[in-house]
């Protein structure tokens, strides 16, 4: 959590002249949280009450809004592959429909977006637009992008193995960087 409040205190500051460092140590912070969510979801008796613990905040653009929808791919995951075990389509179409909720609830947040665009936008609507906007689980607006949901799903499969883990937490660390190395986490 210190880790955590450094780097919030560099992008507070970081106009003052708050040193790189104390992000640079920062972003250790939510790769470790990532791997815990994954770890604890795998332990819950109640995945539900679990998902709901992160709905009670806004799930725009903050850490709940992507453990939030980690657990709906951990979901998705453990459906469909019940399902391919156990042959049962229900299953499966389940597992397949909890994986595309968060890619298709994307699209309304594209459209909306579009009326925060607007130059001329009604301020009230503006508000109501955002805060829809912000109770919508969307892989478009996880912190620290799809990658960081990628990453947490991955610790989740491959709990078992701590090699595989950190194997994928430098593949998509690198290809994180590749794409923005200013968002890395």
């Amino acid at each position: 959590m210190y880790l955590c409040v450094l780097d919030h205190i560099h992008q507070m500051f970081e106009g003052m002249g708050v040193p790189l460092w104390l992000t640079m140590l920062g972003r250790l912070v939510f790769p470790i949280f990532l791997f815990l969510a994954a770890d604890s979801f795998h332990y819950t008796h109640d995945r539900l009450a679990y998902l709901r613990r992160h709905g009670n905040v806004c799930l725009m653009n903050n850490a709940f809004s992507t453990f939030f929808i980690i657990g709906i791919y951990i979901c998705s995951w453990d459906l469909l592959a019940k399902g391919l075990r156990d042959k049962s389509y229900k299953e499966l179409i389940q597992g397949l429909g909890l994986f595309l909720f968060p890619i298709l609830s994307s699209i309304p947040i594209v459209v909306l977006a579009g009326i925060l665009e607007t130059p001329h936008a009604n301020p009230i609507v503006v508000q109501i637009v955002a805060f829809i906007l912000s109770l919508v689980p969307s892989i478009l607006i996880a912190e620290g992008s799809f990658m960081m949901v990628i990453l947490g799903l991955l610790f989740y499969i491959f709990r078992t193995n701590r090699m595989a883990q950190i194997i994928v937490l430098a593949v998509i660390s690198v290809i994180a960087y590749l794409f923005d190395p200013t968002t890395v986490q």
